[in-house]
């Protein structure tokens, strides 16, 4: 059967709809009813999502546009469009984000003993403070560098903070350009004063001001003899896109070594941020030094670089934050914990192993709700330590900097168990990272291989195989997140633990696929990108359809982080024609049309933006009444059915899926932080009419009265 082609009238471009998505990150960032250093917190999010966005995304449409490529989007636009749109719908955003910052969260912090302090507004002790810290702390290693004939103009790191400062000489009168780079790599950006240095009542708690001011209003001790004219801050942005042949494990290595390099020097500008009050003539001479184009330049009414309100985060006023939150063992996992029997909390004879409570059943893991470190890493760390355990292996995509998991896997290998482990060296951001755990896990006697060659390795599988009597039995964890201690804490995400012996051989055969030869186009179980998740979605798409047809129960609900994929949006628009009702949870890019007349009647669309970040993954199929519930790493997107290893994985446990069925259900339901799309890809944000519904919040309620977490939001 032909795959169904959608029009491009009925998709929406995937660049405008991420646009749409970050602007609802800033909304996070504009309620009142966010706390303020949670406010401050999302507006750094905003900025480092757009960071990315321009580094990888706008520098592929303006690499497009330089080499003369006409192909249209799915949408029907060229890449000069597309960029002539981005810049228009951005253009909004950034004002309404310094607009907060400048006239809201700075005075509210305020308020709250939280001083963000401009240079000009210290006091005579906090300047004198200030300017001894400069020459203490800064001084030194700082390099201006001047710009005139015998001196070009100076190479502009990524994302560097900098200055641009007149200079006169007062003898000859002749006016000069001087850039100085400000050195944020090991200083705070928000420099914290002496708390005794203020005049206020009562005493601040935190006070502060930003660095590049420091820098800036201290500019003559670095031109001693020369009148310092004016200063003004800008940024520059490049194509940090790695370009990376198909090559094998060795090459592949050094080439992105190399392109790390490049990556951090930066390739060709994307975009160019200045400060508002910046002359012209100076814009001129920066536009003309990095060769960016007028259209490429942003002026910006506040401090650039807000990423760096992160920081403020560290600050101590608990009020001022979300209250915190840590997860719980789960239940059936709570007398699997070697923690406790080494401690004496419990006793030997009441300790059973995590292998033991999967012989008797799956166990299905929601973070944060369910601790990550009870959970998935102990089950890593019993079968490192467990002397019946021969083999481990295991998929790493993204790992927190002082992972527990890698320490186990370590561990393993020096107990003598078999460890194999595949390193994906290709995800976005976190390449240097990965290159430097595989260094590690190799020297351990570890084998470490990195996928297969032309695909990206995106799965979350986890392989324990253990000799119980005469028998080798598999233990497999499955899950929609990576492997990272820190990330587990802070985004949702759900797992399988699991016995089941078609599992063990669907993973036996997928590590095999990826470390061997192998053409495998099916699996037991398992639906497995590239070969078989795609056509086995669209199969069950198509079964929808033809129980409507048939005048059967026929619904769809499902919960992603994009969905993007025409053919797949096409195939859910015949769906919708046929009477299925169709239900999607889409945290972000979303080129679907929803509620269009004679097209999409019977699909709505939300999006849930949160205190966590919505990771999960969860399609669930009425199937005639029959209802199937799956879960696994992969997006509705092209590269995730094609151009990626994935794993998606049915929940066949009843209680597990029932669980399933209510978790996906209390998303739809929510009417406090979900977002119902429109046919024209805008967003409204739910208001609720009653009761208030927050998925997360009723999560974490459950949590706290001790429900199971997957339940707690029905």
């Amino acid at each position: 059967m032909a795959d169904p082609v959608v029009a491009p009238e009925l998709y929406i471009n995937r660049e405008l709809s991420w646009i749409a998505f970050n602007q609802r990150v800033l909304a996070q960032a504009l309620s009142e009813h966010t706390p303020l250093l949670e406010q401050a917190k999302f507006s750094a999010i905003f900025s480092n999502n757009l960071d990315e966005f321009f580094m990888v995304r706008v520098a592929s449409l303006k690499s497009q546009v330089e080499a003369g490529v006409q192909t249209l989007s799915d949408d029907g636009l060229t890449p000069t469009q597309q960029l002539a749109l981005v810049r228009k719908e951005l253009a909004p955003l950034l004002q309404q984000q310094q607009a907060h910052y400048r006239h809201y969260l700075k005075h509210q912090l305020a308020e709250a003993r939280v001083h963000l302090l401009d240079y000009r507004g210290l006091n005579q002790k906090q300047k004198a403070w200030v300017n001894d810290y400069f020459q203490r702390a800064i001084f030194p290693v700082l390099t201006p560098l001047a710009v005139d004939p015998a001196h070009p103009f100076p190479f502009i790191s990524n994302l560097s903070l900098n200055i641009a400062a007149l200079i006169r000489d007062p003898d000859s009168g002749v006016q000069q350009f001087a850039r100085v780079k400000v050195p944020q790599k090991n200083l705070p950006r928000f420099v914290e004063l002496p708390a005794e240095l203020s005049t206020t009542e009562p005493q601040p708690v935190f006070t502060a001001v930003p660095l590049e001011q420091v820098v800036a209003f201290n500019l003559q001790l670095l031109f001693p003899g020369m009148e310092v004219e004016g200063h003004y801050f800008f940024r520059v942005t490049r194509d940090a896109d790695l370009e990376l042949r198909d090559l094998e494990a060795d090459d592949l290595m050094e080439a992105l070594q190399q392109g790390l390099r490049k990556r951090r020097m930066g390739g060709e500008v994307v975009r160019l941020e200045v400060a508002d009050e910046m002359p012209d003539a100076v814009v001129e001479l920066l536009l003309e030094g990095t060769g960016v184009e007028p259209e490429d330049l942003y002026r910006v009414g506040g401090p650039l670089g807000l990423d760096d309100l992160m920081s403020l985060l560290a600050i101590p006023l608990p009020a001022l934050k979300d209250a915190p939150h840590r997860g719980r063992t789960p239940t059936s996992l709570a007398r699997a914990q070697k923690s406790l029997l080494e401690d004496g909390s419990i006793k030997a004879e009441e300790f059973t192993s995590i292998f033991s409570v999967l012989r008797r059943g799956d166990v299905l893991l929601h973070h944060p709700f369910d601790l990550f470190s009870t959970s998935v890493e102990e089950f890593i760390n019993q079968a490192a330590d467990d002397p019946s355990v021969l083999a481990i292996k295991m998929t790493l995509y993204r790992v927190s900097k002082d992972s527990p998991i890698i320490a186990a896997l370590i561990r393993a290998s020096e107990n003598g168990k078999q460890v194999m482990v595949l390193v994906e060296l290709k995800a976005r951001f976190d390449e240097d990272n990965n290159i430097q755990w595989a260094r590690q896990l190799e020297r351990s006697g570890v084998h470490v291989v990195y996928g297969v060659i032309g695909l990206k390795t995106h799965t979350k599988i986890t392989l324990v195989v253990r000799k119980e009597k005469d028998l080798l039995r598999s233990y497999c964890h499955i899950g929609t997140g990576n492997y990272n201690s820190k990330t587990a804490a802070l985004y949702t995400d759900l797992g399988l633990l699991s016995a089941r012996p078609e599992l063990g051989q669907d993973l036996a055969e997928l590590f095999n696929y990826l470390t061997g030869f192998s053409k495998q186009q099916d699996f037991r179980r398992l639906l497995v990108a590239p070969v078989s998740l795609r056509r086995r979605m669209q199969e069950l798409i198509r079964r929808e359809i033809e129980h409507a047809k048939a005048g059967q129960p026929a619904a769809i609900k499902a919960k992603m982080n994009a969905l993007v994929d025409p053919r797949i949006i096409a195939l859910l628009y015949e769906a919708s024609q046929a009477g299925v009702q169709v239900d999607l949870v889409v945290r972000g890019m979303c080129s679907l049309r929803p509620g269009l007349a004679g097209v999409s009647d019977n699909i709505r669309v939300s999006s849930v933006i949160g205190r966590f970040l919505e990771h999960s993954r969860l399609f669930w199929f009425e199937n005639g009444g029959k209802h199937e519930t799956y879960i696994g790493s992969a997006d509705w997107m092209g590269r995730n059915l094609d151009r990626r290893v994935e794993a998606v994985v049915p929940i066949e446990d009843p209680d597990l899926h029932e669980r399933l069925t209510r978790l996906i259900d209390s998303y739809l339901n929510d009417n406090c932080t979900a977002w119902d799309m429109q046919s024209d890809g805008s967003f409204s944000r739910r208001i609720p009419e009653e009761d208030n519904i927050a998925v997360q919040a009723n999560l974490m309620d459950g949590w706290r009265k001790g429900l199971i977490p997957v339940e707690a939001g029905a």
